[in-house]
């Protein structure tokens, strides 16, 4: 065996645990699934499994249901991703500009992404409960009266969003932070000798250099928005009157909890059309911007 086929043959033995999860894993998944959303599958009735091409799509696009869902999984996107952009955004600026502390502050800020979604949803449910909860004890010592934060359809979502910001920021804004670090310093440097002043230098270079940064930031955080589930789920568990369920969580129940395994897979295939569609458009749009 020559050296170049001991290399080949180096590189295709190292690959190949990787290639067999990637298989076993994701692609399998992905084809089950598809095979499954053309296909009646109810799982307290195998003898009923037959083909039904696009029916399972046909009632998904008749399901109030799923309209209701999916209007509450856009009122999460709509409220998180640009709340999220922003404060990170304000964030890495300030931890941009700061002489001192930049690291404990950042390890504080970054603290909370390293709780997983069950923890942070009992930490939060004991912040939002509406007896004994932290932030209805601090308004009532501050002469105001408590918040339904879970309880009431108005509070509920915005009240998941704080969560849902609270545990995801870290991640974003050292994102952003690590994206200000590389600017060279000469740029703002001949900006304030040319008399630029900080919204000048904010508007003009610092945004217009961190579009890529954004592009990359709004996408992934779109996406992860349109598959929200476990705040929502640990929080209200969909309530009140399923104004903060959203499809990921009709996705399961469907699934998991009323056993209609081929519905449940066709909706996950409109989920996945419709984050497909949000990503391009939002990739185009800003693409285009930093061109």
């Amino acid at each position: 065996m020559t050296y170049t086929q001991r290399r080949s043959a180096a590189g295709l033995f190292f690959l190949a645990p990787y290639a067999f999860s990637f298989i076993a894993f994701i692609l399998l998944p992905i084809i089950v699934s598809l095979c499954l959303s053309v296909m009646q599958f109810d799982m307290t009735a195998p003898h009923s499994v037959k083909f039904v091409g696009a029916h399972n799509y046909q009632e998904a696009w008749k399901d109030d249901y799923f309209w209701q869902a999916l209007r509450a999984t856009f009122g999460y996107v709509v409220l998180m991703v640009p709340g999220l952009i922003v404060t990170a955004l304000g964030m890495a600026l300030g931890l941009h500009g700061m002489a001192r502390g930049r690291n404990t502050v950042r390890a504080l800020l970054f603290l909370p992404g390293m709780l997983n979604v069950a923890v942070t949803g009992i930490l939060w449910q004991w912040f939002y409960n509406g007896e004994f909860g932290l932030f209805n004890f601090v308004l009532k010592h501050l002469g105001l009266n408590a918040a339904p934060w879970l309880s009431e359809k108005s509070y509920a979502m915005p009240s998941i969003v704080i969560m849902s910001l609270w545990w995801s920021l870290g991640g974003t804004s050292i994102v952003l932070l690590a994206a200000l670090q590389q600017i060279p310093k000469q740029i703002f440097e001949a900006a304030l000798l040319d008399g630029a002043t900080g919204p000048a230098l904010l508007n003009r270079i610092t945004l217009p250099l961190l579009r890529p940064v954004l592009l990359f930031v709004v996408v992934t955080n779109t996406i992860a928005g349109f598959q929200v589930f476990g705040q929502p789920f640990l929080l209200t568990r969909g309530g009140p009157e399923l104004s903060t369920r959203g499809l990921v969580q009709y996705i399961y129940e469907t699934a998991f909890n009323n056993y209609r395994l081929g519905y449940g897979a066709a909706m996950s295939w409109m989920l996945f059309a419709i984050v497909a569609v949000f990503a391009l458009v939002q990739y185009s749009f800003l693409r285009r911007s930093t061109s």
